[in-house]
């Protein structure tokens, strides 16, 4: 996860990614290096334009549940709470898994 973020820091600071740039960033959090992973990280990112692919990962804020009907039961206020916490579970597990597709 750490090769990643190096290589978020890189592009959000206007560097070029490359292997030396990458491993700096590591070495400057103190991270050991592993130069296969530092390869195979800017052989994924060839060609990937960052900010679109961020622009697609991000997760739209959900929005707030519409208050129950009056005369409704609290067991059906619960269950649709309830329901709620499942599909933003879930819309954040497809996020996560978006970005770790993306960067390999």
């Amino acid at each position: 996860m750490e090769y990643i973020y190096a290589a978020m820091l890189l592009h959000k600071a206007g560097k070029e990614l490359t292997e030396d740039t990458v491993k700096s960033v590591l070495t400057a959090a103190g991270v050991a290096v592993d130069e296969a992973r530092v390869k195979a990280l800017i052989a994924a990112l060839q060609g990937v334009n960052i900010d679109e692919a961020i622009k697609k990962a991000a997760v739209a804020a959900p929005v707030a549940a519409a208050p129950a009907a009056a005369g409704g039961s609290e067991k059906q206020a619960e269950a649709k709470k309830e329901e709620k916490k499942v599909d933003d579970k879930k819309a954040e597990e497809s996020a996560a898994a978006g970005l770790g597709a993306l960067f390999g």
